[in-house]
Formats: structure tokens, C-alpha cells, sequence
């Protein structure tokens, strides 16, 4: 049942769906029957089963893929819910969908798929398989609860594939934005750094660990109620190093909407799936939102700001 936004502190920014909120974007989300052009499913939330639409879609018609499976875990999401099963059951499960995507990739597409330790040993057993493992990028994520027997999980993983040795890496769309702690100088002026309004910065190149992610939480104007939705800024990074304006960006597990909400940001199409029909409506109401307000936390000018440092929330286009 939908909550009564009404209700929450003027501080929360989350976002709910209301009564009004479930007739207005209903007629915005789709269904899939058969064998389809891309015209009919480009920017559009697809409501049904991913594993349905992959034998539907055309053949070479996506740029960039990025997954979010169920981790190896069991878990509700709103109506849907996956259970833990052995290692040997899960990778037949990620095997009976992953081959499916090697007809919809072109062949100079990206493929990112998200993990957690228990889930990635056996997404790279199957992804190597199909695609050049290019990469295992590692993020902080600083949420999460301890534990008195156990390490605390802080981190989460995102593999990088690419179909073949020619695809699309935007390295200098992808730059973070430090903080100088060492102002070294040659010959009195500033070595490899720059002195702006906001401090001592240099640029640098983008490495598998990214320590500068915050996970959504409720004074943030993107965040939901989906127990695993991914920040917009983690989205953005691989959104822009991995295509182009008006490429096509396609997530088979949609969630909230944070793919598409970021493609539409950064000004590519977007393909969304997901099973749940109300997370399918969150996803077109954030779809609405980002029309006016294309900002995304943590990227502005051009570039990546470290967690927590200089000018966090600026629109997008800057």
C-alpha cells in the first residue's frame, strides 16, 4: 500500500508513491508479448519478467547493459523475492539469462554486473564464459550493519565486460575530483593540481576502487523504498564511461528506476525491465522528476567529487 507522503519529516526526501501516483503512471509502463522493434521499447519500464523479453528483443540492439541481479541471498522485493540456493544452483540461474544477452549486445557493447562476495565468484565462473572480463571494480558502501561474530560487509563489486577487444571507454568523462593534501610546485607553479574557488584540486584518473559512493538514504531526493536500490552517482560513472548521447542503456533488473533515471539524465535512451509493478511506477515517476531537475549527487562540472566534499549537488548539464 502506498504511504502517505503527507506524513514524513520536512527533512525526507523520499520518494512515495500516493493513490494519485499509481492511475497517473500507470499508462507509462509497458508489456512485452513478442518479438519487437526497438521503436517499441526504447525509453520505456517494461512491467514483466526479464527473462521473457531477452527472446524479444532485437538482435545487436543494445550499447550498454548494466545488471543488478538478486544476490545469492534470500530476499523480498515488495511482491517478488529470491532464495538462497547453492553455488552450483546459482550459476545455473545467472547461466539460464546471461547467455540470453550475447544476441541483444552489439558487438562493440559494455556489460556491468553488480555483485556482492557471496554472488561474485559465480557471476565471473559464468560471465567468462560469454564476454572479456575486463574488470572487477570494488565499492565502499558505507551502510550496513555490524557484527559481533563476523566482518562487517562494506563493499559491493561490479564486474566489466565487453563483447570484443573494440568498445567504448570514456576516460576523461570519468575523472574524480581530489582534494590536494601535498601542493607540490615546480618551479612556483601548481605540479599535476589547480587552485579554484573551492580549493585545492587534481584531477585523477579513475581506478576499480571507489571509495567516494553514498548509498541513498532518506534526506536524499533520490532515494525510494527499494531495500537495494544503487546510488545515482555509481550509475552516472559507468552510464558515461561505457557510451555515448543517444546510445541505448538496458537493465534487465530495473528496480526503482536508477538506470534509466540516470540515462535520461546524461542524455541516452534507456530500456527498463522489472517484475514489480510498483517499482515500475516508482520508476516512472522518477522518470518525471528528472525531466525539471537532472542533477546527480556528487557530479558536477564535468566531474566526480569525493563523498562528502565540494560542490556534491549541482545540475548534471553544468
Amino acid at each position: 500500500m502506498a504511504k502517505d507522503i503527507n506524513s514524513k519529516s520536512p527533512r525526507n526526501q523520499t520518494i512515495f508513491l500516493d493513490e494519485q501516483d499509481l492511475h497517473i503512471y500507470k499508462n507509462g509502463i509497458t508489456e512485452v508479448v513478442g518479438p519487437v522493434e526497438l521503436a517499441d521499447i526504447i525509453d520505456k519500464t517494461i512491467c514483466q519478467d526479464s527473462f521473457k523479453i531477452l527472446d524479444y528483443m532485437p538482435r545487436d540492439s543494445v550499447d550498454l547493459l548494466i545488471a543488478d541481479p538478486p544476490y545469492n541471498l534470500t530476499m523480498k522485493f515488495n511482491e517478488a523475492s529470491f532464495k538462497a540456493c547453492d553455488m552450483g544452483q546459482y550459476q545455473n540461474w545467472l547461466e539460464s539469462w546471461i547467455r540470453k544477452l550475447v544476441r541483444i549486445i552489439k558487438s562493440d557493447g559494455s556489460l556491468y554486473f553488480c555483485g556482492d562476495w557471496r554472488s561474485s565468484p559465480a557471476l565471473f565462473f559464468v560471465l567468462q564464459k560469454y564476454f572479456n572480463v575486463r574488470n572487477r571494480i570494488t565499492w565502499e558502501r558505507e551502510k550496513g550493519r555490524g557484527s559481533k561474530t563476523n566482518w562487517k560487509n562494506s563493499h559491493e563489486d561490479i564486474w566489466f565486460c565487453t563483447m570484443g577487444d573494440k568498445y567504448t571507454f570514456n576516460v576523461d568523462a570519468v575523472k574524480l575530483k581530489r582534494k590536494v593534501i601535498a601542493p607540490y610546485k615546480d618551479n612556483g607553479q601548481p605540479k599535476d593540481w589547480a587552485h579554484d574557488k573551492d580549493g585545492k584540486f587534481r584531477l585523477t584518473h579513475p581506478s576499480n576502487m571507489w571509495t567516494d559512493i553514498s548509498v541513498p538514504f532518506w534526506s536524499m531526493p533520490e532515494n525510494t523504498e527499494h531495500p537495494t536500490q544503487k546510488p545515482e552517482k555509481l550509475i552516472a560513472k559507468l552510464i558515461l564511461a561505457s557510451s555515448n548521447a543517444n546510445d541505448i542503456v538496458f537493465d534487465p533488473f530495473l528496480g526503482s528506476g536508477t538506470t534509466s533515471v540516470v540515462a535520461r539524465k546524461l542524455k541516452r535512451h534507456y530500456i527498463g525491465v522489472d517484475i514489480d509493478e510498483k517499482f515500475c511506477l516508482l520508476a516512472e515517476k522518477r522518470l518525471a522528476m528528472a525531466e525539471p531537475s537532472p542533477d546527480i549527487q556528487g557530479y558536477s562540472g564535468g566531474v566526480f567529487w569525493e563523498r562528502n566534499s565540494g560542490n556534491n549537488i549541482k545540475r548534471a548539464a553544468d
